[in-house]
């Protein structure tokens, strides 16, 4: 699976592992990351590739626009299911 902008996926090593990103652009074997709460847009994390493992969810342009939009996309896609395993 390609990673491509817009691409959600999941950290595999640092401090943010386990958390879910959308890209923001490439560059090399780079991915620039945001999730709108640890790291916003304007401030994006420069990521090596090999460090990302790709999911099947691809977020539109809209979503990528906004803090507030790419963190509810996130929420919702990520971490919504989460909670009705835990109740």
């Amino acid at each position: 699976m390609d990673i491509v902008i817009g691409s959600a996926v999941c950290s595999k090593a640092g401090r943010d592992k386990g958390r879910y990103f959308a890209v923001l652009s490439l560059e090399d074997d780079f991915a620039y990351i945001a999730d709108g709460d640890l790291r916003k847009v304007q401030k994006p994390k420069r990521k090596k590739l090999k460090h990302l493992a790709p999911t099947k969810t691809v977020f539109s342009e809209d979503s990528l626009s906004s803090d507030k939009l790419l963190y509810g996309a996130i929420k919702e896609r990520f971490y919504s299911c989460e909670r009705h395993k835990e109740e």
